[in-house]
């Protein structure tokens, strides 16, 4: 009776239905393909692959250890809608090079292990370090039937080009198995995840793509060189600690919770557009989003929904915005976006109401246990369109956009939009508003 009790408490049968069908087909697939795959390919394994497989697997416990402060930090600063990168993959694709299949399995497990023992317990359930285990294993089973088919005299190191490209494209297999697999598992957990979000740090993947070229420099030397291990732990350190510096710089620019840019990080794109706008002679439009009875939200239903419908808003303005504006959270349930290239106040306007308009079909579940209708979200946008001068500057659109929309808020889930007009004899921007009747 406990037993069971213990097994209906997994963290896994709470994740919705499509997110856990996944989880146990993906987890299934890899055992099976793992199996077949060092049945087709029946390398036998012999002393010496021992030797090299014990000193790969303590190398991997020592860069652990070394790098593990650096990961936890990373970890925190990570969203958890974005594939995470860790540096399993240099000991994994040096193992695989070099090794026979079974420890090349052998090496995923302990690694991800490891790294969920010492680094991610805390903050990621049993259930999705089994998962990533998973995913790194089908990608590493179709990396050793590439390798075993392209590379002459496998295991063991690349003698010629083609050997070199055949280790990169069994490479770029795993990775891309590994991180479509993982993005796959955030969006059936996470429907409202937008494209854009689960894709926004593929830049991050620069860090796997490194790791996997580590790989093949630790493969060569643990076959030439095994008293150069050390200096490949050192480099490892070196590397997070960079890979740090830049998370953390990253995560000072991107608001937690929404995903959308820092009021810091707004202001500066605003002022790049505003210096754009002024050389060229364009308008500039600066809108600020207000969410409705925001704080009733949260009183009613606790700050974790409050949270999801922050997201949830955010996401329906990154669905309407271009590349060339930005949007940001500029505090609390108010947002900021600066459009560039507007012609009048009535094109600004009418993006105004179709952001308004958007989120208004935001139609959110009261929280598991409540008995409440679902909640609509609306919003009330202010803003201003403007030419600017020499004189203008960002902090003047945005008191304009504010002043409107403080007008938006008497009636709520409204638009007002201001149209400014540059007056050499003024210090100030004069605010007039627009003669076009609100949209209720």
């Amino acid at each position: 009776m406990r037993l069971r009790s213990w097994f209906r408490g997994w963290a896994l049968w709470r994740t919705p239905r499509p997110s856990r069908l996944l989880i146990l087909a993906i987890n299934a697939l890899a055992v099976i393909v793992a199996g077949v795959t060092m049945v087709l390919v029946p390398v036998p394994i012999g002393p010496v692959d021992l030797v090299r497989f014990g000193v790969l697997a303590g190398c991997a416990w020592a860069a652990t250890e070394l790098t593990r402060h650096v990961e936890q930090r990373r970890a925190i600063a990570h969203s958890p809608t974005v594939a995470h990168i860790d540096s399993a993959a240099v000991w994994v694709m040096a193992t695989t090079i070099v090794l026979p299949p079974a420890l090349a399995m052998t090496m995923v497990v302990l690694t991800n292990l490891l790294l969920w023992d010492r680094v991610k317990r805390r903050r990621t359930p049993p259930y999705r370090a089994v998962y990533t285990t998973s995913t790194i294993l089908l990608g590493t089973s179709l990396a050793v039937i590439i390798l075993a088919t392209g590379l002459g005299g496998y295991p063991g190191l690349p003698t010629t080009a083609v050997d070199f490209g055949v280790i990169a494209l069994a490479a770029t297999v795993a990775w891309a198995v590994n991180f479509g697999l993982i993005v796959a598992a955030i969006a059936t957990h996470s429907p409202t995840t937008s494209a854009r979000e689960l894709f926004s740090d593929l830049s991050g993947q620069v860090l796997e793509a490194g790791a996997a070229a580590l790989g093949v420099l630790v493969a060569v030397t643990i076959v030439t060189t095994p008293a150069a291990m050390p200096a490949v732990l050192v480099v490892i350190a070196a590397l997070h600690r960079a890979s740090l510096v830049t998370g953390l710089e990253k995560a000072a620019s991107i608001d937690a919770k929404t995903g959308l840019a820092t009021s810091a990080r707004w202001h500066h794109h605003a002022e790049r557009l505003l210096v754009r706008a002024q050389d060229a002679g364009t308008g500039l439009g600066v809108l600020i989003v207000d969410i409705d009875h925001f704080k009733m939200v949260n009183d009613t239903h606790g700050h974790l929904f409050g949270d999801k419908v922050l997201r949830a808003v955010a996401n329906e303005l990154r669905g309407e915005v271009r590349e060339l504006d930005a949007c940001g959270r500029w505090g609390g349930e108010e947002f900021t976006v600066v459009v560039a290239d507007i012609d009048s106040d009535q094109s600004l306007w009418r993006i105004a109401e179709r952001i308004r308009l958007r989120i208004q079909t935001v139609i959110m579940d009261a929280p598991s246990g409540e008995t409440a209708d679902p909640v609509t979200i609306t919003a009330s946008v202010g803003g201003v369109h403007h030419v600017p001068d020499a004189s203008t500057t960002v902090d003047d659109l945005v008191a304009a956009a504010d002043a409107a929309l403080y007008e938006a808020k008497r009636t709520r889930n409204t638009s007002r939009v201001y149209l400014t007009k540059a007056q050499p004899q003024q210090p100030t921007i004069p605010v007039q508003e627009r003669t076009d009747p609100p949209v209720h």
